[in-house]
C-alpha cells in the first residue's frame, strides 16, 4: 500500500490526512495533520462477532509527552493513566460516530488516537476527530460517513475555524461541533453569555466549515477504500416476534402511563416477566437463551414504539406532561452545617446536592498538560453514585460519563466565577447526585449556582440548565423540554442548555438518527431558553444574590499591595522572613510578583497580626513622622538610626541635641532606643533624622 495524502483547507489552514505508511495491520489508519501538529487514528473491528446486546465500541486518546519534547513526570516518566482532558477528547470522537454503524453491530471495534506532534496552535481534538471519521471511511468497516468536526471561536464579531489559543483567549465562545452532510451530529462547547441567535449561527458556521473535510475524505476514500464488510443484522423469527408483540403492547403501553418512575419501571419488569411465562414455558431447554434474547429485544422495540406514539401521535408524554413544561422544581440552601456553601436541587425524579469549599491559592489544582503546566482555581466534580437509579454497583474511581458531565457543568458555570482579582479564592463545587431521572448534569449546575450563593461567591449572574429531547418520525417532529431519562433512551436528542437570563454559557447536544436540522435547533433553543427562564425563577424564589458574607468555617482572605521591589524582603533570604510570619501568625500567606499579597486565616485576629508584620517590613520613612529607633552605629559625624526594619536614616551631630555636641558617645550608644523625627527622604532614599526637634529647648 503506497503514501497516500490528501489535502483540505478548513478557515485558512491547510490540513492533510495521510495513510498507506504506518499501522497497515488495523484496517484503517490516518495521519491527520495541520502545521506541527499530528494525531494517528487507527479503527479496528473484530470479524467474530460478540454474543453482547450492544455494539461494544471502545475509543481511546493518548496524549503522548514526546509530542512536544517533554518526559512525563512521575515517578515511572511514561504516559500513564489518561488525563481527565485526554478522556473529555475520546468522548467527542465517540460521540459524533456512534450512531452510524449499522443497526444490530455486535462487532467489538475500538478507535485509538495517538497525539504524537503539538505545537499547541490547532486544536488536536478536532485533528483526531476527522482522523477517526477517514479511518473508519476508508476501512472494510461498515459505517455511514464520514463525519467532520471543528472547533468555533469568535472574536470581534467573526467566526473562526480551529482558532488558536490566542484567539480564543479572546473568543466570547469555544464550541467544538461535528456533523455529516446532511446536519449536525455532535455540540460541546462553552460561551460566556450568548443569545440563542448567535449560538444557531456558530452552528451553521460551523456546519459550512465542514465541507473541505468531507470531500477530502471521500477523495481518500475513493483512492485507497477498501470495500465495505457485507453485514445483515440478525432477524427473529417473525411468527415469535408477532407474538411477543402482541402480547407485550397493551402491557407496556399501560406501564408507560404511570408517572413514578420505579412503579413504571415495576410495571414494565413484570410485563416482560408474563411474557417469559407466557411465551417460554413450551421452548425446548436448548432454543431457550436464544428465545430469551429475541424477548428482550422485542420488549426493547415495543417500548421505543409505544414511548414515540404516545409522545407524537397522542401528544402525551410518559409522566403526563405537554412538550414544553418542566417538571416541578424545589431549592433549599444551608443544608450541611459546616460545608461553607451548600443548595439541594429537585426537578421532578432528578436531585443533587451541591457542596462549595473556599480554599486558598495552595489549593488550586496543578494540570501537567500536553502544551505545559498551568493552574485551575475553579473545580466541579460530579459524582453519580448508583443508588441514585436504585441500583447497586461499583463505587469509587471516575467513569468516563461523571468526567463528561462535571466537566459540561464545569464550564457553564465558570463563565459567573469572579476573577482571582476580585475574589481571591480557590473555589470547589462537589455534585452528589442523589436520585437520577433525567439531566443530572443540568441539575448539577442548578444546585452548584444555589451552593455558590449559599456561599456568598459574588457570581456574576444564576445560572440554570436544561435538557432538550427529540422525538422524530417522517415529518412527524416534537422537541421535548426537561427530558425524563427513558425520552433520552427512547429519543433521538439528548441538547443540554445552561445559562443565566443574559445568555447561554454551555451546550452539549448528542443525537442518535442520522443528523437533525437547523429548524429543529432553532425551535429546540428557543424553548430552552424559556424553560430555563422559568428553572431560575423557581431557583429564585429561596436565594437569588450572593450572602453578604462567607461562612464562618471559610478563611478570610485579606488583599494587600506592596511596592514590587519589597517582595524580597518580606520574603526574605531563603523564604527566612514569610515563614517565620507563617509559622508565628499561624495563616496562609500567598505573594505575587507584582506586589499582590493575599493572608488566609479564620482566625482575623491573627490576619491582622500577619499583615501588620509584612506592613512594618515594607513600610517606608514619612517626612514628618516620629519614629522609636534603635542606634545601629555611632561615626564622628552622628548616628545611624535604624527607624524601620532595613530601613535606616542619618542622624547627624547637629541633629543630636540644642547644645554643641563634641563626641556623639556622649549621648548616644550603639543599640539605643532613640526617638527621632523624619526631616527628610531624598531622591536616592537617604532618610535625614533630628532628635533635638522632638527636646524642649
Amino acid at each position: 500500500m503506497q503514501k497516500t495524502i490528501v489535502t483540505m483547507e478548513v478557515g485558512g489552514k491547510e490540513i492533510s490526512i495521510e495513510t498507506g505508511r504506518m499501522a497497515k495491520q488495523a484496517d484503517g489508519s490516518v495521519l491527520v495533520s495541520s502545521g506541527n501538529n499530528a494525531v494517528m487514528v487507527t479503527a479496528v473491528s473484530s470479524t467474530r462477532a460478540s454474543t453482547l446486546d450492544f455494539f461494544p465500541l471502545t475509543v481511546e486518546y493518548q496524549e503522548k509527552f514526546y509530542a512536544t519534547g517533554k518526559i512525563p513526570g512521575g515517578f515511572f516518566k511514561r504516559e500513564g493513566r489518561p488525563t481527565s482532558e485526554a478522556t473529555l477528547t475520546a468522548r467527542l470522537i465517540d460521540r459524533p460516530i456512534r450512531p452510524l454503524f449499522p443497526e444490530g453491530y455486535r462487532f467489538e471495534t475500538q478507535i485509538i488516537g495517538m497525539a504524537v506532534s503539538s505545537d499547541g496552535q490547532f486544536p488536536l481534538e478536532t485533528l483526531a476527530s476527522i482522523g477517526a471519521s477517514a479511518a473508519l471511511h476508508i476501512s472494510d468497516i461498515p459505517f455511514k460517513g464520514p463525519t467532520a468536526g471543528v472547533l468555533v471561536g469568535r472574536v470581534g464579531g467573526e467566526f473562526i475555524a480551529n482558532p488558536t489559543p490566542e484567539q480564543l483567549e479572546e473568543s466570547d465562545m469555544s464550541i467544538t461541533v461535528a456533523g455529516t452532510r446532511n446536519g449536525l451530529m455532535m455540540v460541546e462547547g462553552e460561551a460566556k453569555f450568548i443569545s440563542e441567535a448567535d449560538a444557531l449561527a456558530a452552528l451553521k458556521f460551523a456546519h459550512a466549515s465542514m465541507t473541505p473535510v468531507f470531500d477530502g475524505i471521500e477523495e481518500l476514500r475513493s483512492k485507497v477504500g477498501r470495500e465495505k464488510r457485507e453485514f445483515v443484522a440478525p432477524e427473529i423469527d417473525a411468527d415469535f416476534a408477532q407474538k411477543a408483540e402482541d402480547f407485550l403492547t397493551d402491557k407496556v403501553k399501560a406501564a408507560l402511563s404511570i408517572q413514578t418512575k420505579q412503579d413504571r419501571y415495576a410495571a414494565l419488569d413484570q410485563a416482560k416477566a408474563d411474557a417469559k411465562e407466557a411465551l417460554l414455558a413450551d421452548v425446548a431447554d436448548e432454543d431457550l437463551a436464544i428465545r430469551e434474547k429475541e424477548l428482550g429485544q422485542v420488549f426493547g422495540d415495543t417500548k421505543y414504539k409505544a414511548a414515540r406514539t404516545m409522545i407524537l401521535k397522542d401528544k402525551v408524554r410518559i409522566d403526563g406532561r405537554d412538550m414544553s413544561t418542566v417538571r416541578p422544581i424545589t431549592s433549599e440552601v444551608e443544608i450541611l452545617p459546616r460545608a461553607h456553601g451548600s443548595g439541594l436541587f429537585t426537578r421532578g425524579e432528578t436531585q443533587v446536592l451541591g457542596s462549595v469549599t473556599l480554599g486558598t491559592a495552595d489549593d488550586e489544582q496543578t494540570i501537567d498538560s500536553l502544551n505545559g503546566t498551568y493552574k485551575k482555581s475553579f473545580l466541579l466534580h460530579y459524582n453519580f453514585p448508583p443508588f441514585c437509579v436504585g441500583e447497586t454497583g461499583r463505587v469509587g474511581g471516575q467513569s468516563r460519563r461523571e468526567i463528561g458531565h462535571g466537566f459540561l457543568a464545569e464550564r457553564a458555570l465558570k463563565a459567573v466565577i469572579p476573577p482571582n482579582s476580585e475574589f481571591p479564592y480557590t473555589v470547589r463545587v462537589v455534585s452528589e447526585v442523589l436520585e437520577s431521572n433525567g439531566s443530572s448534569s443540568m441539575g448539577t449546575v442548578c444546585a452548584g449556582t444555589l451552593a455558590l450563593l449559599d456561599a456568598g461567591v459574588p457570581i456574576k449572574g444564576n445560572v440554570a440548565g436544561i435538557a432538550m429531547g427529540l422525538i422524530k418520525e417522517g415529518d412527524d417532529v416534537a422537541v421535548l423540554s426537561d427530558i425524563l431519562g427513558d425520552e433520552d433512551h427512547l429519543g433521538d436528542m439528548d441538547f443540554k442548555v445552561a445559562g443565566t437570563n443574559e445568555g447561554i454559557t454551555s451546550l452539549q447536544m448528542d443525537i442518535k438518527i442520522d443528523s437533525i436540522t437547523f429548524d429543529v435547533m432553532e425551535t429546540a433553543l428557543s424553548q430552552a431558553k424559556e424553560g430555563r427562564g422559568f428553572i431560575l425563577d423557581e431557583m429564585e424564589k429561596v436565594i437569588k444574590a450572593p450572602r453578604g458574607q462567607i461562612s464562618e468555617y471559610a478563611p478570610r482572605i485579606e488583599t494587600i499591595k506592596i511596592k514590587p521591589d519589597k517582595v524580597r524582603e518580606v520574603i526574605g533570604a531563603g523564604g527566612k522572613v514569610i515563614k517565620g510570619i507563617i509559622e508565628e501568625t499561624g495563616v496562609k500567606i500567598n505573594i505575587e510578583d507584582d506586589g499582590t499579597i493575599n493572608i488566609a486565616s479564620t482566625d482575623p485576629v491573627k490576619s491582622r497580626q500577619a499583615i501588620d508584620m509584612i506592613q512594618a517590613i515594607v513600610e517606608e520613612p514619612e517626612v514628618g513622622k516620629i519614629y522609636v529607633g534603635r542606634v545601629a552605629k555611632i561615626m564622628d559625624f552622628g548616628a545611624f538610626v535604624e527607624v524601620l526594619p532595613s530601613t535606616t536614616g542619618l542622624l547627624h551631630i547637629s541633629e543630636i541635641a540644642h547644645e554643641r555636641v563634641r563626641e556623639v558617645g556622649d549621648f548616644l550608644k550603639e543599640g539605643d532606643e532613640v526617638k527621632v523625627k523624619v526631616l527628610d527622604v531624598d531622591r536616592a532614599g537617604r532618610i535625614k533624622l533630628s532628635r533635638k526637634a522632638l527636646l524642649e529647648q
